[in-house]
């Protein structure tokens, strides 16, 4: 992890409590990410002395955010170390992720743990606005109860599988189930009832952002994750940061083409895309299943089979693998990522898939660009979308630790 530079008022004129607001955040944002560091390492990543790291810890410890402990040091013959954690069970947050088949809730607590959650299916029946937004809040709903009383909600997130409008959590866009300018976010909150805003984000990006944070691309700045669904999203991170374009509609890169002659149709009305020639249906099409056999179960009766030595299965993912690769050999010319990660149905499909794709980047990567890229699964497995929608719960608490940590009860419900 990087280092953090303090904000100095005096040359971008910020006052002291600007300062110090600043300060308390990017410490409590360490904590959460690291689940537990010493003062020392507070202080070297921070770039603060050591006094200013012992009088936020004081700060945030009396807010009850975390909370100091003493642990022997191996390496100093018994010397005592002082370790920040935080308060998992008092501070957490509702995440929220809706994919093509299931939907999600989840209590999540500071310091990015899975407390609770519950699943819904999903049916692809179309636009279902009201069964997504009626479901996940009765999930919430159970959530909440379930808390203990000492737990406070600081946060609501949600992840969503299509092209989102960041202000104010509209799916402009998901042509698997055909949601158009639906009014996913304002709607989920409405029936929440809990006087808090849902920002929602598209699951490829938080995808993204989670396993920068948490995941396989933890320690890099720059990354690609690819998520299988039903189609292929993307996420890319440039320097850190999330890249999401003008409009926040950035990085679809499922529907980059790569056959522009003769390729299968896609949702979004084009042909050739990525997700048309690497989806689940183009892999289930290949690997002759019938139309009325889909979903993440049959995607991986078709990797148990190939393993097994069933020629069609195996035909299969060659044929996805090698578009797959085409796509990936692309951003990694485009992007140069340290790594390339997949999640979601291509994580079980990756072993499978995987010669194909390595051979694309031995054939059609820059020599310089590939030298340092690699390839990688999903370390936060299912869960790396719910935990992106944690941390965008966690955003507001992070940035002003002090500003609000009064506990929202269930009975608001």
């Amino acid at each position: 992890m990087e280092l953090l530079t303090p904000w100095d008022g005096s040359r971008v004129g910020l006052d002291q409590d600007e300062m110090r607001r600043h300060n308390r955040g990017a410490f409590l944002r360490l904590v959460h990410l690291s689940g537990e560091i010493s003062r020392a390492d507070l202080a070297r990543r921070m770039n603060l002395n050591r006094s200013t790291i012992k009088t936020l810890t004081a700060e945030l410890s009396a807010a009850g955010l975390v909370r100091e402990v003493s642990q022997t040091d191996n390496r100093h013959q018994g010397r005592p170390s002082l370790i920040v954690r935080p308060e998992t069970q008092r501070f957490h947050v509702l995440a929220f992720d809706v994919a093509v088949d299931r939907l999600v809730a989840a209590r999540i607590g500071l310091g990015g743990v899975i407390l609770d959650r519950k699943v819904a299916f999903r049916r692809r029946s179309g636009v279902d606005l009201d069964y997504v937004v009626t479901t996940l809040a009765e999930l919430g709903r159970q959530l909440a109860e379930a808390a203990p009383s000492t737990s406070t909600c600081v946060g609501l997130g949600a992840s969503y599988c299509g092209m989102i409008r960041p202000d104010d959590g509209t799916v402009r866009f998901g042509p698997d189930l055909g949601w158009v300018d639906q009014a996913f976010g304002a709607e989920l909150a409405r029936r929440l009832g809990l006087g808090l805003r849902v920002p929602v984000g598209n699951e490829a990006h938080l995808g993204a952002l989670a396993e920068h944070l948490r995941g396989a691309g933890a320690g890099v700045q720059n990354l690609v994750y690819l998520h299988g669904d039903v189609g292929v999203g993307g996420g890319i991170i440039v320097g850190g940061t999330v890249l999401d374009g003008d409009a926040g509609y950035g990085c679809e890169l499922g529907h980059m083409v790569v056959n522009p002659h003769g390729g299968r149709p896609c949702g979004c009305g084009s042909s050739g895309c990525l997700e048309a020639e690497a989806g689940e249906r183009a892999l289930l099409d290949a690997a002759r299943r019938p139309a009325e056999v889909f979903g993440r179960d049959a995607v991986r009766a078709v990797a148990d089979d190939a393993a097994a030595g069933d020629a069609d299965a195996r035909d299969a993912l060659d044929y996805v693998g090698d578009w797959l690769g085409i796509g990936v050999a692309n951003l990694i010319n485009l992007f140069n990522p340290a790594v390339v990660v997949f999640g979601g149905m291509l994580r079980d499909v990756y072993a499978g898939v995987l010669p194909r794709v390595r051979s694309r980047v031995a054939r059609n990567v820059l020599p310089v660009a590939k030298e340092k890229a690699r390839l990688s699964v999903s370390a936060l497995g299912d869960d790396t979308t719910l935990i992106g929608a944690g941390e965008l719960g966690f955003s507001r608490l992070l940035r002003d630790p002090l500003r609000d940590t009064s506990r929202i009860s269930p009975a608001a419900w």
